[in-house]
């Protein structure tokens, strides 16, 4: 038997900022739900089943809040699944709830991520201590940087690159109402003259940290059908991790991420990335990541993905745009980065991204990472349905 063609029918997201005070974090999950619900014009008890996700619970020192949110989500009476893929988990959650419908366990899910960072300090909680050394990191970019710096070796990137993926994705931002960051007086000058925090990575080239939520309505033809709006189609979605160290580990570049890319496109039916998909929504927490994850996903060839982004390739009007929301550089509520870019994709090929719109976006690829470089999620949704 073929699997249940799956499709958005309902998105919504709240208003990323520094701090939500005046929501708890129930009040902040059910606004993003209830706007994917408004969206698809649905009510609560239209949803089977809910699928959660979140980055780690000592973010907010809440352990398991998925089962408090029940109430909050609807879902008392009603299965609930929680997903942890770090960093990548909103594209993990997407897809759980993705394959549910395809495998016709149920026929609407509501899916969603969150993360409420002012209730933590996760810069902090992700500066782990490593035994037996000096504690010479500090949170993800201290992580990252080294590996960024084995990309400029690498390919021979100038220095400049980092700055102009900045600029470009603040710029998107500004299109985009729901973003975190709008830096309405930002050049590039000024992102180029910011202070250093991990070499070479400048603070205008890191990704804020955000409150935030995204939810999802997914289902099969029927609930398609009756949708108020064109829905996007899942036409391909994969997973894939590998262990954070070992032997060989290429982090400039995860054996991991080229496999989910690869799968992806085979159940897409993507040849030619570049040439086929219309835009990308990009898991790119440090600018220097947009070059590098151009490469690894297959739209560039080795050594040459800063070239793209130096030639205006990835620009809103540029013939592959990459992040037009803002991306994860304008927008960082952790557990709910990566479903933000499934999201972001699926807006495009319904035409329902505003501003930020990419004009005739038919196929756009939703993209998000995790951990060392080791946990990767993507789908690539279109604007007809699947060929069976």
């Amino acid at each position: 038997m073929s699997k249940e063609p799956v499709a958005v029918t309902g998105i919504g997201q709240t208003h990323h900022v520094a701090a939500r005070r005046d929501v708890s974090i129930a009040g902040l999950v059910r606004e993003a739900a209830g706007r994917a619900l408004e969206d698809a014009q649905l009510t609560w008890a239209d949803i089977d089943a809910v699928v959660i996700g979140k980055a780690p619970d000592f973010f907010e020192g809440v352990m398991m809040p998925e089962l408090y949110l029940a109430d909050a989500l609807g879902a008392v009476g009603k299965p609930m699944l929680r997903v942890h893929t770090a960093g990548s988990v909103g594209g993990s959650t997407a897809l759980v709830a993705a394959n549910l419908v395809a495998a016709r366990v149920h026929r609407t899910v509501l899916t969603l991520a969150f993360e409420k960072q002012s209730e933590s300090n996760a810069m902090w909680g992700l500066s782990l201590p490593i035994p037996f050394q000096q504690p010479l990191l500090a949170g993800a970019g201290g992580f990252f940087a080294p590996h960024i710096r084995a990309y400029m070796r690498r390919t021979g990137a100038p220095d400049t690159i980092g700055s102009l993926v900045a600029y470009k994705d603040r710029r998107n931002a500004l299109k985009n109402p729901y973003a975190h960051l709008h830096e309405t007086g930002l050049t590039l000058e000024k992102v180029q003259a910011s202070p250093m925090l991990w070499d070479p990575v400048r603070y205008s080239e890191t990704c804020p940290s955000s409150d935030g939520a995204c939810a999802m309505i997914l289902t099969d033809r029927t609930g398609a059908a009756r949708a108020p709006h064109p829905p996007a189609w899942v036409h391909g979605g994969a997973m894939r991790s590998e262990p954070t160290l070992f032997a060989g580990k290429d982090f400039v570049s995860p054996q991991a991420g080229k496999d989910c890319a690869a799968d992806v496109y085979r159940q897409a039916g993507i040849t030619d990335p570049r040439r086929e998909i219309d835009a990308v929504e990009m898991y790119v927490p440090f600018s220097w990541y947009e070059p590098m994850w151009l490469e690894n996903l297959g739209f560039a060839e080795e050594g040459e993905g800063w070239k793209l982004t130096e030639s205006g390739v990835t620009e809103l009007d540029g013939d592959l745009p990459v992040n037009p929301s803002g991306g994860v550089l304008s927008t960082n509520p952790i557990g709910a980065s990566g479903m933000l870019r499934f999201a972001e994709a699926a807006l495009q090929v319904r035409g329902r991204a505003g501003e930020h719109q990419v004009d005739g976006a038919r196929r756009a690829l939703g993209h998000a990472y995790g951990g060392g470089s080791q946990f990767f999620s993507m789908w690539l949704v279109g604007a007809e349905p699947p060929a069976v």
